[in-house]
């Protein structure tokens, strides 16, 4: 599996936002979301194996700068890698682009600081060997 992941997509008009009919800035946060969830699902770590586990990531803080919009049916790809993996942190950076058949457009670039944390108690665990033996880390892309 690469160490950089790609999660396409496709802008629909429930993506839009009601004023200049561009994708909202939520909606940004909310492909991040999916594709961390679907990256950590491909090396193995679907949210079933966390709750098997009993601990798993919480997000600490979103950077998202936004460089360009993206409209209704435009095809994107939101590309994602673990910039670090520390004893509880991990930071996963992002970059989301437009495709089309001439070119690659970059919309957005982006992070999220995530903490491993025990679902129980909310506190701080230890990222186990199994998780972090399942991301290469990728220092800047």
């Amino acid at each position: 599996m690469p160490a950089v992941f790609e999660f396409p997509l496709r802008v629909t008009a429930t993506d839009l936002d009601g004023l200049i009919r561009h994708v909202n800035n939520l909606v940004y946060l909310k492909w991040m979301q999916s594709a961390a969830v679907a990256h950590s699902a491909a090396q193995g770590w679907p949210a079933e194996r966390y709750q098997e586990l009993g601990a798993g990531w919480v997000v600490r803080s979103h950077q998202i700068d936004y460089l360009q919009a993206a409209f209704d049916g435009d095809e994107i790809i939101v590309r994602t890698w673990v910039a670090s993996l520390n004893k509880v942190t991990s930071l996963r950076r992002f970059k989301i682009v437009r495709v089309s058949a001439e070119k690659e457009t970059l919309l957005a670039v982006a992070a999220t600081d995530w903490a491993f944390i025990h679902f129980a108690t909310h506190q701080p665990k230890r990222i186990p060997p199994e998780v972090a033996n399942a991301f290469e880390v990728v220092a800047d892309e």
